[in-house]
């Protein structure tokens, strides 16, 4: 956030918009492409701006984050290694009990419907949990 406080009056989703213009390249069109397919899994996901400026895709809890580094753009969800992954997707933050991310690289294809029941997994998941 600026001193302005200008951030805290831009909504998540215009923050998000910010975000891929400004990283442009490649890691601008994967960060937007990977949003519009979150998007597309769930129609009614929010969008959040969390932890200094990081993506966040919710829907009953956190589906997942968007990180952007210089030779990766990084999925994180945060219950992943609960998640069924058939077309195996995950191939970051492997170790732990809890998360589990995907790296993309420049250049690299997306299995987008692999994503996207990716993503529909971790919404029902949240919304399971959500019930108990």
């Amino acid at each position: 956030m600026d001193k302005s406080g200008v951030q805290e009056s831009k909504s998540p989703s215009k923050l998000i918009n910010g975000r891929i213009k400004e990283l442009g390249g490649w890691r601008g069109e994967m960060l937007g492409r990977l949003r519009a397919l979150i998007k597309q899994a769930d129609p009614d996901v929010a969008e959040e701006w969390k932890w200094r400026g990081v993506p966040v895709w919710e829907d009953a809890g956190i589906i997942c984050t968007g990180e952007t580094y210089k030779a990766v753009v990084k999925l994180t969800f945060a219950k992943g290694a609960a998640l069924p992954d058939p077309s195996g997707l995950f191939n970051s933050s492997l170790e732990g009990n809890t998360r589990r991310a995907i790296d993309f690289r420049e250049g690299e294809e997306i299995n987008e419907e692999a994503l996207k029941a990716l993503v529909r997994a971790a919404v029902a998941l949240n919304k399971f949990k959500a019930k108990r």
